[in-house]
């Protein structure tokens, strides 16, 4: 097996990263993974010990009850990237989508069927061994097809996980991506999966317990009126719907940032850059250059002007149509993790 170079990038979620994995993509050197752990269950995926490639199979094929969801609710991320057509092998509604096939698959390729159907019967005969080296030999799988020396994984809502990866994989490179943080408190507060986990923390506060698993019928029972609706399980049209404070949303970016440089303040200085969104946007070739050395491929002259094409800065500065009381506090809701960025650049 090859000892393929490795790089994560990670963050909050609504930095504007997906985009960076179309950027990847584009690249005749990297093999772009996109939200494959976000698709397997986070650090789930990360068993320790030793498995079988069954076991590995079944942590890649295993549909996220969450994601299907959202998905049969008529409600679906916008990052889902698998075809809702008739006669698809797969949907939320009947067999459950492969967790490797919501997001992983198809953005390798317009025929995400045929190629779960060509890794199953090769990975399930996979050894025993740790779970590094399953993955390390699926990305030499899907390169071995797609092409790129250097295996780039990407997903949204990651940087908590940096301690599991690091663990996992001590050789890997980070890449932390980050955005101004009222902006992307503004995103994380339009969007359902941030939605979701903020409604998740009300709950928890209302009910006065630390885990879901705490959640009795008892303590559901003593939310609000205007929560009763959540006490049978999760309404996706009301978590849309259901007003949220702005404010709720940068504390939840302030605490994620501040623990997120914790964690990747303990990884090697030479293992690590940061990457700010806006400064990819005002300096698209000189950041893109510096992000392909630090990974460790050519910034192709080409690559970097179809790179530099797929930004989209459209939505930079949202905040400032909010109102002006509503921006200040936004503002304040965040000042930890701004400050946490600012010290730990």
């Amino acid at each position: 097996m090859s000892a393929r170079p490795l790089v994560f990038v990670v963050g909050t979620g609504r930095t504007g990263s997906t985009a960076l994995s179309r950027i990847f993509h584009l690249h005749p050197d990297i093999l772009s993974i996109n939200e494959l752990f976000s698709s397997a269950g986070g650090t789930n995926a990360l068993p320790e010990g030793t498995l079988g490639g069954d076991d590995f199979w079944r942590i890649l094929s295993t549909p996220n009850i969450v994601f299907d969801a959202m998905t049969a609710n008529g409600t679906p991320l916008p990052e889902f990237l698998y075809p809702r057509v008739p006669g698809r092998r797969f949907s939320a509604e009947t067999t459950g989508i492969p967790a490797i096939s919501l997001m992983v698959l198809p953005h390798l390729t317009d025929d995400p069927d045929a190629l779960i159907d060509s890794l199953e019967p090769e990975v399930t005969t996979w050894p025993t061994r740790p779970v590094a080296l399953h993955y390390e030999a699926l990305f030499d799988l899907l390169s071995a097809r797609f092409g790129g020396r250097v295996a780039v994984e990407r997903s949204g809502h990651s940087l908590e996980w940096v301690p599991q990866l690091r663990a996992t994989f001590p050789h890997a490179k980070f890449v932390h991506m980050f955005r101004d943080g009222p902006d992307c408190a503004l995103s994380m507060s339009r969007h359902l999966g941030f939605r979701s986990s903020a409604l998740v923390r009300e709950v928890l506060e209302l009910a006065e317990v630390d885990s879901v698993f705490e959640l009795t019928l008892d303590r559901l029972q003593k939310l609000p009126p205007d929560m009763a609706v959540f006490a049978g399980g999760f309404n996706f049209d009301a978590v849309r719907d259901r007003p949220v404070p702005v404010t709720r949303f940068g504390a939840m970016w302030s605490e994620m940032i501040v623990e997120g440089v914790g964690h990747l303040g303990k990884v090697p200085a030479d293992l690590r850059m940061t990457l700010g969104y806006e400064e990819l946007l005002a300096s698209r070739p000189s950041e893109l250059t510096r992000l392909a050395e630090f990974i460790g491929v050519d910034p192709d002259p080409e690559w970097l002007r179809a790179g530099a094409e797929l930004l989209d800065d459209s939505r930079r500065g949202a905040t400032t149509r909010l109102a002006p009381d509503e921006l200040d506090a936004l503002r304040e809701s965040c000042e930890p993790g701004v400050a946490a960025l600012r010290e730990n650049p």
